[in-house]
């Protein structure tokens, strides 16, 4: 294949991260926007001849996009966190119920969907638009209000542009966003410090959080929680609130946990620890979870546990098994 027939697919790809960011906004879940991506790949190579030029090719793209996306917001319901679908449980009544998997919203590396930016101001806008309750929160919206809220609010497109991307006019497109932030306003999403970089204090809460969680002491943990901290583990329906149950958790139940290794990585615009738990073998750790924390006011306000490490470390680049530390 000559190189003149390779161009138009090497054009497209350009649009391949934040297309994804865009479809993972849309469906909340990091496999069904890699699929989004790859069809609206496929119809926009096969169509690529008829393309005149009468819009920006990342327009046409994002048209597809949001196309391939209703088709599958049609076909599914929507995905949600633990919290979103029942409240608290107390931790004396706590038991683990699974639901399938596509209910649960899933998280995401930053690297796959989040585009490199000069100002330090879009850069905060995108992560934020990135974190998981406010990717849930978007699930609350019908597919167009959607659509409109994430091209005009975190894209940044004009009213016109987004009328002529969805076909239809921009008072009809200022009005679907207006309706889209009430139903945002009636449940905002918990607000959640920008961590990415970390500063100073955010760096030492992390530290003193692996400190105490790998050395299993409890009331330390308990010193960096709010108090109205959630921990969540989906595929269960589970979740907890309050740094008591928390505490209660993890010296119940969750004392399986005990002898874990946190590793650092970075999920949804925030820090997130690679859980490994020792290895039944006695070789080393293994993978048990991937947590994506959410932080307030210089406490943890949050651990969203995600424990399909099948799924979760191979998309993250995890190692597969932590060697045994050396004495």
């Amino acid at each position: 294949m000559s190189d003149t027939a390779t161009e138009p697919g090497a054009e497209l790809e350009e649009y391949r991260r934040e297309l994804t960011g865009y479809c993972y906004r849309m469906l909340g879940s990091s496999f069904e926007a890699e699929d989004a991506v790859q069809d609206t790949m496929v119809r926009a190579w096969r169509s690529i001849g008829k393309f005149e030029g009468r819009s920006s090719l990342r327009s046409w793209l994002y048209r597809i996009a949001t196309n391939v996306c209703h088709d599958m917001l049609t076909a599914g319901g929507r995905r949600a966190r633990p919290m979103d679908l029942s409240g608290p449980t107390p931790v004396a009544e706590a038991r683990l119920n699974t639901r399938p998997e596509a209910v649960w919203l899933e998280p995401v590396p930053d690297g796959r969907v989040l585009t490199p930016v000069a100002d330090p101001a879009d850069t905060a806008v995108e992560r934020e638009s990135i974190r998981l309750a406010f990717v849930a929160a978007l699930q609350h919206l019908p597919p167009k209000q959607r659509a409109v809220l994430i091209l005009r609010e975190v894209l940044a497109w004009k009213a016109s542009e987004v009328a002529e991307l969805l076909d239809t006019s921009v008072p009809s497109v200022n009005s679907a966003l207006q309706r889209a932030r009430a139903t945002l306003a009636q449940s905002p999403p918990p607000l959640s410090e920008q961590a990415n970089p970390l500063d100073a204090e955010q760096s030492e809460l992390l530290e003193r959080y692996v400190t105490a969680f790998e050395g299993y002491d409890m009331e330390a943990l308990k010193e960096l929680l709010h108090s109205d901290a959630t921990l969540s583990m989906p595929p269960y329906d589970l979740w907890l609130q309050g740094y008591e149950d928390i505490v209660g958790w993890f010296l119940g139940v969750g004392s399986v946990c005990r002898g874990s290794r946190l590793v650092p990585t970075v999920a949804n615009g925030m820090p997130a620890f690679a859980q490994y738990h020792r290895a039944e073998d006695g070789d080393g750790h293994t993978p048990w979870a991937l947590m994506v924390m959410d932080i307030r006011d210089g406490r943890i306000a949050g651990i969203n546990s995600f424990l399909d490490t099948d799924r979760w470390f191979p998309l993250f680049e995890l190692p597969d098994r932590l060697p045994a530390r050396s004495a």
